[in-house]
Order: structure tokens, then sequence, then C-alpha cells
């Protein structure tokens, strides 16, 4: 599995900083294959997907200045990450996923604040919600206006 971040096809490895990018924008029909071609139909493997990723943490308080600066360290180490919002006792990360299925999106997902809790100095919080929905959910959604709020501006914010 490979984690992408819009807009960044063909960029070299030295741009790892977060861009904004309004909804749909790197996403329009026939940016990208997302469909199986005939050879992969024929031998039944299944072609990675994009996914819309919301995890929602939740703990004790902790102090906002070291919150912000763990949700930056793990938007450095992983520039797939769209936005991040933060509260001092609760964390909302929002990113495409690049996976096969459904459950391997959300079993990517639901490793990455355990296993960079101590590399990013995340708080020691728990998983308490995850949203996996596919790319045409997703753009449905915000076309009729009750999607997932822009993830505009891209970065790390308090709520």
């Amino acid at each position: 599995m490979r984690r992408v971040r819009p807009g960044t096809a063909g960029r070299g490895s030295a741009e790892r900083a977060l861009t904004s990018v309004a909804a749909g924008a790197g996403y329009a029909d026939g940016d990208m294959d997302e469909g199986p071609s005939d050879e992969s139909k024929a031998n039944g493997e299944r072609q990675p997907r994009l996914w819309h990723v919301t995890l929602s943490v939740s703990g004790p308080p902790a102090p906002l200045p070291e919150i912000r600066r763990g949700l930056e360290q793990l938007a450095h180490d992983h520039p797939f990450l769209l936005t991040s919002r933060y509260a001092d006792d609760h964390a909302e990360i929002r990113y495409w996923e690049e996976a096969r299925d459904l459950h391997d999106a959300a079993a990517v997902a639901l490793r990455l604040w355990g296993e960079h809790r101590q590399s990013a100095q995340l708080p020691p919080w728990e998983i308490v919600g995850l949203e996996v929905i596919d790319r045409d959910t997703y753009h449905q959604r915000v076309a009729e206006g009750y999607g997932p709020p822009p993830a505009a501006p891209v970065g790390v914010h308090p709520f």
C-alpha cells in the first residue's frame, strides 16, 4: 500500500510541504486511473483505489503546543496528511489512502496513531472514530453539500 496526497504525482521526494487542495482538485475524471484494466480484470486482481480517511482520537488533556508540534511532525514525516485539527483533549486527521479495498485502508488508518505516537511524540490518546469512504462517495457528499468540511486550510489547525 502507498499513501498519496492530492497533487503529488511526479514530484520529487524533496517536496514535503502541505499545500492547499480544493475539493476534487487533482482528481478530475480521467486524472487518475482507478478502474482495473482489462488484463487485471481477467486475472482477478484488485487495483488500488483512493479512500478518504478521517481518524478521530481523544484522551486526557495535553498542552496545546505539544499536540500541535506532534501533529506537525506527523505531517512532516508523512506528507500524505491533508489536514489535522486539534483541541487539548481530541484531534482529527484527514488524508487520502491508496489501498485495494476498504479493509486495507481501515487497517492502515487504525495503525497510524499507535505506530507514530512515539516518533512524533503524540499524546497517549485512543482512536474514538474512523470513517473511510471511497473517492466517488467523498465527491458526491461534497457536491451535495453534506460531506466533510473542505480540507482547507490544509495543515495543522486548532478546532
